[in-house]
């Protein structure tokens, strides 16, 4: 830069001056006269007559920088303002999904941010049900922050959007069933509401099954890699005080199954009873889990019962999952005959038993069938709760073509 241009404005006052950027700067604050100097000498007062003098304009300028550097500048920082992250381009509602084979529709997303350290990006979701989706453009999740603040990604359209201000530190689940607090790495949250009128799901119901009040899924959801479209209206309890789950429609619409307990329990058994599953498609999956929705990917608190061929139809049909279940010591498999069956997992410090017997597991004739012990990756519990759930593994070799349904007699924790 060329000091001697450096643009200011002089104001003489009783032989003192006030001192200012000029709108070269973008943003102008004066520069209050500094205190007497020691000797009488004011600072900031120059003999009469040199005012004049374009050198002494020139140091004068040089002055003003300096004194602009101590008072944090002429031109505000951006990290000295409040973080802030603002959509300045929303995309549109998603339209309304049900079925799970729906082709995806993406959209821009772009902003702007304020109060911007180094190293910090944006980081987006979306929201097409109860969680959001982290949406990685690219295969990367992170967004860079150009000039100005100004950011910009593509998304998968949803019925509201998120962007995060984040840091290097955070590490975005890739979905969630609610957003950060600020801080832990992200310092700005917003959201906002996709344009157009959004989608109108079945409302989700609460129902009461073996003493514990449990609220259904609505909408579409991500299962294993499927998209299904979850419908209260498939969840109900009989007379009898048993749960029923149902796939329900057709091949061009089929509609799932899911509740979730409402509180989160923590080391004990867990125990459910359920009638014969072995009728179930090879593409119908039976989930009994405790899991996380707002624990990051390394730990969700998943611990799984599956009940699937997941879509062939010479497979085992009962999985046992400490998550993540592509480590091998985390995954074990079996076949369970036909008839009724008692799932359970013991889960301890260090250590979750998973068993399936005969029966109700508590008479004489019951036998086991299965029995496993986990010590490898078995996470304490926290905010994990229950969910039982039945619906379409939509990639497998056997593509669903009825209706399915399981009955789940009993579910029971004992600490």
């Amino acid at each position: 830069m060329d000091w001697t241009q450096f643009p200011l404005s002089i104001f003489r006052r009783d032989g003192k001056f006030i001192l200012c950027c000029s709108q070269h700067t973008g943003r102008s604050r004066s520069a209050s006269v500094l205190p007497p100097a020691p000797g009488g000498v004011a600072r900031g007062q120059f003999r009469k007559g040199s005012v004049e003098h374009t050198s002494i304009l020139r140091s004068a300028g040089s002055i003003v920088f300096v004194v602009c550097l101590v008072m944090v500048g002429c031109r505000t920082s951006s990290t000295s303002s409040v973080p802030s992250v603002v959509v300045s381009k929303v995309p549109a509602t998603s339209p309304p999904v049900q079925g799970q084979e729906v082709p995806d529709q993406t959209s821009t997303i772009e902003g702007y941010a304020t109060g911007i350290r180094p190293g910090e990006r944006i980081v987006v979701y979306n929201r097409t049900d109860g969680r959001w989706n982290l949406q990685s453009a690219s295969g990367q999740p992170f967004t860079n922050i150009e000039s100005k603040g100004r950011w910009q990604t593509s998304t998968l359209l949803g019925i509201e959007y998120a962007a995060l201000l984040v840091d290097s530190t955070y590490n975005p689940p890739v979905q969630t069933e609610r957003l950060p607090n600020i801080g832990t790495g992200v310092a700005a949250v917003s959201t906002v509401k996709g344009q157009g009128p959004a989608p109108i799901f079945p409302s989700p119901k609460t129902l009461n099954f073996s003493g514990y009040e449990w609220t259904t899924s609505t909408g579409p959801i991500f299962h294993a890699g499927s998209r299904n479209f979850f419908d209260p209206a498939n969840v109900w309890v009989d007379k009898s005080g048993a749960l029923h789950l149902r796939i329900s429609g057709s091949p061009e619409k089929w509609s799932a199954a899911e509740v979730k307990l409402n509180g989160s329990l923590g080391y004990g058994t867990y125990r459910f009873h359920v009638e014969d599953t072995t009728h179930l498609e090879p593409s119908a999956v039976l989930t009994l889990v405790t899991w996380d929705g707002i624990g990051t990917e390394r730990n969700r608190r998943e611990l799984d019962i599956e009940l699937s061929r997941w879509g062939f139809v010479d497979n085992t049909n009962e999985h046992y999952v400490v998550q993540p279940y592509y480590v091998p010591a985390n995954f074990v498999r079996f076949r369970v005959p036909e008839g009724a069956l008692t799932h359970s997992f013991r889960w301890e410090p260090g250590q979750v038993t998973f068993s399936t017997t005969t029966g109700s597991g508590d008479s004489p004739g019951d036998r086991v069938i299965n029995q496993h012990v986990f010590t490898s990756g078995v996470p304490s519990p926290a905010g994990q709760t229950v969910r039982l759930s039945l619906y379409v593994f939509v990639r497998g070799q056997v593509p669903l073509q009825h209706e399915n349904e399981v009955v789940i007699d009993k579910f029971e924790y004992l600490p």
